[in-house]
């Protein structure tokens, strides 16, 4: 994956439902943008979406970019993940990135279980066994101050095979610098994490409700100030792409709500 002085890719959401025309559209027409490729999502926050493989190997035939699939051992067992990575690997598939997963929610644990048959350790080893260049998600958990906690935990998955890691999205150069000293001995590539704002509510929905994400109080005020917000989100995401060329191997921008045309307004 990382063949290039800095990687930048896009993450996908899958669709809900079976039709991926629209999100296939929308991948298109950012396909010629200078960056290395999509790095689709497997159920993100726990809710079903078209299976990510699927998607990746059509993305893939679509836009004639490299599709990275996301893997959680939330919604496997270990049979279903090693089926998974040889498929992964059937259909031109190159790269993985592992991760445990988000939890289900309380509400929904009545009728949907939480698999973990093999932990991440195991997983990433199975996924260099199947001949996958593999990832792992670093998440500094800025909300406990769980920083070291979170580099222990990295080594521990570079000692398992992981090849590169991509964190969570950062919002500030102050965050950067202390997640880049933070993995700068770490041993592998590390990639940063950009979500690009749209609203002032969606700035305060990120920091108080999502685990492992931090939005500065000065970003979240700017937001509020900002006559056009989404202009204002694109141009820290803007900031944060130049952030991450001084101190990580790339950057992976997650365009929140199918708003891909975004990416238009970053790279």
């Amino acid at each position: 994956m990382l063949n290039e002085p800095f990687t930048v890719t896009i993450e996908v959401v899958p669709p809900e439902g079976p039709d991926p025309a629209k999100v296939l559209a929308a991948l298109e027409s950012v396909a010629r943008l200078p960056f290395f490729g999509f790095s689709v999502a497997s159920n993100p926050v726990a809710k079903p979406r078209m299976s990510a493989m699927a998607l990746c190997a059509m993305i893939q035939q679509r836009t004639m970019k490299p599709a990275i699939l996301h893997l959680t051992t939330r919604d496997h067992n270990r049979l279903s993940l090693q089926g998974e990575l040889w498929g992964a690997r059937a259909m031109g598939i190159e790269t993985v990135l592992v991760a445990t997963g988000d939890f289900v929610a309380l509400k929904d644990r009545g009728h949907t279980t939480t698999v973990r048959d093999a932990d991440i350790y195991s997983l990433v080893g199975m996924a260099r066994e199947a001949g996958l260049h593999t990832g792992v998600v670093f998440d500094s958990h800025p909300e406990s101050d769980g920083l070291n906690r979170a580099a222990d935990h990295l080594k521990r998955k570079v000692d398992a095979g992981a090849q590169f890691a991509v964190t969570q999205p950062l919002y500030d150069e102050a965050g950067a610098d202390e997640i880049a000293g933070a993995t700068r001995d770490i041993g592998i590539p590390v990639i940063m994490g950009i979500l690009p704002l749209r609203t002032p509510r969606h700035a305060e929905f990120l920091h108080t409700r999502v685990a492992g994400i931090a939005v500065p109080e000065l970003l979240r005020q700017r937001m509020h100030d900002a006559a056009d917000p989404v202009a204002e989100g694109a141009a820290n995401a803007r900031e944060m792409l130049a952030a991450a060329r001084h101190r990580f191997a790339g950057a992976c921008i997650m365009p929140p709500f199918d708003h891909y045309e975004v990416m238009f307004h970053i790279l």
